[in-house]
């Protein structure tokens, strides 16, 4: 048996889960509604009020509780108005159908507004779906109003729950998408520290496609933390846990910085220092700050005192020691290596700074404490984001077409083929169907192997277990692993919706009647999807990626001229190099993203898949360079070693928006001659100045992942 000690340690991990809060909720708002039910002998309720819970807890955005409210009003308006057109248009099919496939494409299109309209138009058209699936199943009682006010009924119920755990825990969102922040810093600080191990035979090819696969997770945790933060802060001065956290989230975004810089090529480092332990105690101290960047997620998700790390001051001490002995040496390796290797050991002494609290805090008065909302501030902004994505060229109108016909095309297959059960059908090819190939073919499999393994549990509940105070139990459990498990589970969580929906049709007799035409229904509706992905509108990402590789250069040219313009001015972390240093991950980690798509693609639609990825780690150990001219940032003293700095600079900026517009225009991408670039380009050694010596290196090795970036590209152009 477990110690007591041990089942609390349990309980404080499953209580720090970020998906606890959520379980929690649809456990009570179902519980709730079988209760009530019971209690008011309304059992006819029961199953559509419970699908409402459902539509709106898919629905539910982690909003703070002012804007909570808006948003729940937002939904229940969205859900009314669907749930009673949905009615009162179901018995006219042609009507049906025409309306259904304009709601779809107008909900995708309302997604454009930001990512809540994109979650509520999502739950809007599933519960339109669940509209359905009650009129399918009607009671003889039932009026033409009864149907909607019970889903909405149950909508409501939950909404109002959700809104009062956010009065009740306002920062728990913060807290655990500042979690996922550092635990993707404790992976990327890992892998890190696998490069600079110097043992011959390693894959550093394959771990630097690891980081720039990780960086895209980093990056998206970094982007939705800072979207929570937004939402609590509004147009106040923050104060109090919210003001801490933001600080955590500046900290974040530094570490970050200093976490992707990389100072000199990986394999020539482990090279050079094969026969020194320089390099084993880098990576040694890159594990220990791996280790505390998870015990900090940790102590935000237990919201407990972070835990120092042992011995990360001695390792410090210790690298600092054997960097000395080098320089000692009676052949000291080249200076530029020594260069590399002190600023490697400065970049790890700032991120422990910063793991150690020991930094200055950032004043939130000034531009520095300001963060970008990217939400539409008027009516206006919101329609021009809508009106731009009307054209055949966006992803997202392309997948607003392409749901609307897949969804009409399955109205029709239902009023032909399958009239009585057939809207599982819609719902099976509205989830199936994603904006990518990749993501619809990987749906479509979780979701037939989920249906399968559903539908034989339930068959064997209905065997086992037929006395319905069990089955209301299952009910309500089967819905909780369902929100447990969607976002990293989908077949788990397909099979457990599977399960709640034979055991909620059960209640009133239809257990086995539903059960097979599920199963059917699943298999035709993901045919269905698996068709529209591959025959209206294909958003093959070929098609975009001149433009992805395009923007990912832009966005490192923009960076690197952030950058520079701080070692003539000083540092800053003000709002434009902020902006510029998130656009320029963005814009690796959507490369990265369209990649991973791409690779799923049938085989006659990818594009050189081998250069591609060289392509993305080259950009990567680029980015890292750039990202290590940004940890080191400070003025220059000597005038003249700043102009030198401002003309390098300049030119790298400019090669690199030259290589952009090649890429973009189809033009062949040539690097300038060596020779040429060498007489402009001034020599590492040709500064007064450390800082500036340093930079010049850091420029030099920039140019030069820009011409195989340059080589590669026109081997992807001409593969």
């Amino acid at each position: 048996m477990p110690s007591h000690p041990a089942l609390l340690h349990y309980w404080r991990r499953l209580r720090g889960s970020d998906r606890f809060a959520e379980c929690q909720r649809v456990l009570l708002a179902l519980g709730g509604v079988i209760g009530y039910c019971l209690w008011r002998n309304h059992a006819s309720a029961m199953n559509s009020a419970m699908l409402g819970v459902i539509a709106c807890a898919l629905a539910e955005t982690e909003d703070h509780w002012r804007s909570r409210c808006v948003t729940l009003l937002t939904t229940l308006f969205c859900f009314g108005g669907t749930a009673f057109a949905v009615e009162g248009l179901l018995p006219y099919p042609l009507p049906f159908a025409l309306a259904l496939a304009a709601m779809s494409f107008v909900l995708v299109m309302l997604g454009a507004i930001s990512a809540r309209y994109a979650t509520i138009a999502g739950g809007t058209l599933i519960l339109a779906v669940y509209t359905m699936i009650g009129a399918d199943h009607p009671h003889p009682s039932t009026g033409f109003f009864t149907e909607p006010l019970q889903l909405l009924a149950g909508a409501a119920w939950y909404g109002l729950l959700s809104l009062l755990w956010s009065v009740l825990s306002p920062q728990l969102a913060v807290r655990h998408t500042l979690a996922r922040v550092f635990d993707a810093l404790g992976d990327h600080l890992e892998t890190k520290a696998a490069l600079l191990t110097p043992v011959q035979g390693i894959d550093r090819d394959g771990l630097l496609l690891t980081l720039a696969m990780q960086n895209e997770q980093l990056v998206e945790a970094l982007n939705d933390t800072r979207l929570v933060l937004i939402d609590r802060i509004g147009m106040r001065r923050p104060r109090g846990a919210t003001a801490a956290r933001l600080q955590l989230y500046f900290k974040a975004q530094d570490m970050h910085e200093r976490v992707s810089s990389a100072h000199y090529p990986y394999a020539a480092l482990a090279e050079a220092f094969y026969h020194s332990d320089v390099l084993f105690r880098c990576e040694h101290v890159l594990r220990l700050q791996a280790h505390q960047c998870r015990g900090q997620a940790e102590a935000l998700r237990l919201r407990t005192p972070l835990q120092p790390a042992a011995g990360l001051r001695a390792a410090q001490s210790d690298l600092r020691s054997a960097i000395q002995a080098l320089r000692d040496a009676p052949q000291p390796p080249s200076e530029q290596l020594l260069r590399s290797v002190d600023a490697l050991q400065r970049n790890l002494l700032a991120i422990q700074t910063l793991l150690e609290n020991e930094h200055k805090p950032m004043t939130l008065d000034g531009e520095e404490g300001v963060l970008q909302n990217p939400g539409p501030q008027t009516l206006g902004e919101a329609w021009e984001r809508i009106t731009i994505q009307l054209t055949p060229l966006s992803s997202r109108f392309r997948h607003a077409v392409r749901l609307s016909l897949a969804l009409t095309a399955g109205f029709v297959v239902l009023r032909l083929a399958h009239p009585l059960h057939g809207y599982w059908i819609l719902l099976t090819t509205l989830l199936i169907c994603q904006p990518s190939y990749g993501a619809t073919l990987a749906r479509m499999l979780q979701r037939v192997s989920g249906t399968l393994i559903g539908v034989a549990i339930g068959w064997a509940t209905l065997r086992l277990l037929p006395a319905p105070p069990w089955q209301w139990l299952l009910v309500v459990l089967s819905g909780v692993l369902f929100f447990a498990a969607r976002l990293r589970r989908y077949t788990t969580a397909t099979a457990s919706i599977t399960l709640f929906v034979v055991l909620c049709f059960n209640q009133t007799g239809n257990g086995y009647e539903v059960m097979w035409p599920r199963l059917l229904d699943t298999l035709i509706g993901a045919a269905i999807a698996a068709l529209s992905i591959y025959l209206v509108l294909p958003d093959w990402q070929g098609r975009q990626l001149d433009q992805v590789l395009s923007n990912t250069l832009r966005n490192d040219a923009r960076y690197l001229q952030q950058i520079i313009a701080q070692y003539v001015h000083g540092k800053r972390d003000d709002l434009p190099y902020r902006i510029a240093r998130r656009e320029a991950h963005n814009a690796d980690a959507a490369l990265s993203g369209m990649l991973a798509n791409m690779l799923r693609e049938p085989g006659r639609q990818q594009r050189g898949n081998e250069d591609l990825l060289r392509f993305l780690t080259i950009a990567h150990t680029m980015l890292g360079h750039i990202s290590a001219l940004g940890a080191h940032r400070q003025a220059i003293g000597c005038a003249q070693d700043r102009d030198t700095v401002t003309l390098a600079g300049n030119l790298v900026v400019t090669q690199l928006e030259q290589l952009a517009d090649a890429l973009l225009t189809n033009a062949p991408p040539l690097p300038p001659e060596h020779e040429t670039k060498q007489s402009t380009m001034p020599h590492p050694e040709g500064g007064n100045d450390e800082i500036a010596r340093l930079v010049l290196s850091q420029l030099a090795l920039i140019l030069a992942q820009r011409d195989r970036l340059a080589s590669v590209a026109g081997d992807i152009r001409h593969g």
